[in-house]
């Protein structure tokens, strides 16, 4: 069965980097794809994928992420731009949406302009693929 669990920013604003990588690997260890809400710092991040390479094994075959910004396109009104800055400066880390699964089951995360495809492979069945597409 395929779980996603949605963590709202509010819930990892207060950890320390170290407590929020051990707190997201400790779900997505639960073979479960997380829906993170905001961004983790450029440090967290590569700190999450090291933390996962030492955890490597039979069991637990890695990760798959993808920070999913969102972009203001070129031709809004000067207003509409300068509300887009000024929500970044306040919201920080805030604005966006981070994908991370298990490699056992997220085989790969596309993205374009109109939408996200999450590709996943059924664990009890490695040859079998599907996709679900999110319109951002």
């Amino acid at each position: 069965m395929l779980t996603l669990q949605y963590i709202p920013y509010i819930d990892i604003e207060l950890l320390q980097s170290p407590q929020r990588v051990e707190k997201l690997l400790r779900i997505v260890k639960e073979e479960k794809i997380i829906l993170l809400e905001g961004r983790l710092r450029p440090t967290e991040e590569a700190e999450l994928i090291r933390r996962t390479m030492e955890e490597i094994d039979d069991s637990f075959k890695g990760i798959e992420i993808s920070p999913l910004n969102i972009k203001v396109p070129e031709d809004q009104a000067f207003f509409r731009k300068l509300h887009g800055a000024l929500l970044n400066f306040l919201l920080g880390n805030r604005r966006g949406l981070t994908i991370i699964g298990p490699a056992s089951i997220v085989k790969e995360i596309k993205q374009d302009p109109d939408k996200i495809q999450l590709l996943t492979e059924d664990s009890s069945k490695p040859k079998r693929s599907s996709k679900s597409a999110v319109k951002k």
